[in-house]
């Protein structure tokens, strides 16, 4: 089999894992309140929220929030601690499913699928950052990147636009070619 035929079957493989993990996933949370908090607190390591905030967010009801966070903190998952007249939640880092829970959303969001198929592929690549909505936690159905270095743009295009296809999210990126961006929004960094 030559290069070609290797590469599709590697990308089909990978493909079939990603459905599986979004399906696994799904059916292991069957509460929509509770994968958001998940994709908020997990996808970022710094994330915080307080009840009315994460209702508000979610444009759910303080109830079925107040319910999950109680369920989370539970599991030790969460920490919540009051702040003034707030309890205000973060994630517990020293729980044992702590990097599990981790890789498993990156998994369901893509974004494992992004660094492998496109970062790794794109030019040199010096830093790679997630912004906007899903560095906040909030799964909105498009990726926004800022990515650093000297990229070929064209097969950035291509690839960004198959992966996307992949893991049903637009991907938007911005260029930057200075080794001294300073990033002032919410951001991940993925490299």
């Amino acid at each position: 089999m030559g290069a070609t035929g290797r590469s599709r079957s590697n990308w089909q493989l990978v493909a079939s894992n990603q459905k599986r993990t979004e399906s696994i996933l799904a059916s292991l949370i069957t509460s929509k309140t509770r994968l958001k908090l998940l994709l908020k607190f997990f996808t970022h390591p710094d994330a915080r929220g307080h009840l009315r905030g994460l209702a508000e967010e979610f444009g759910d009801s303080t109830n079925a929030v107040r319910i999950e966070l109680n369920k989370l903190e539970e599991a030790g998952l969460l920490h919540g601690q009051n702040e003034g007249q707030k309890v205000v939640y973060r994630v517990n880092k020293t729980n044992p499913f702590y990097s599990d829970l981790v890789s498993m959303v990156s998994k369901y969001m893509g974004f494992d699928e992004l660094i492998e198929n496109v970062l790794e592929k794109v030019g040199n690549l010096k830093e790679a950052y997630v912004v906007g909505d899903y560095a906040k936690g909030v799964d909105s159905g498009t990726i926004e990147l800022v990515l650093v270095g000297d990229l070929y743009v064209s097969a950035l295009d291509d690839l960004c636009e198959r992966v996307a296809n992949k893991i049903k999210r637009k991907i938007e990126y911005r260029i930057y070619t200075s080794d001294s961006v300073n990033i002032e929004e919410a951001n991940l960094r993925l490299i």
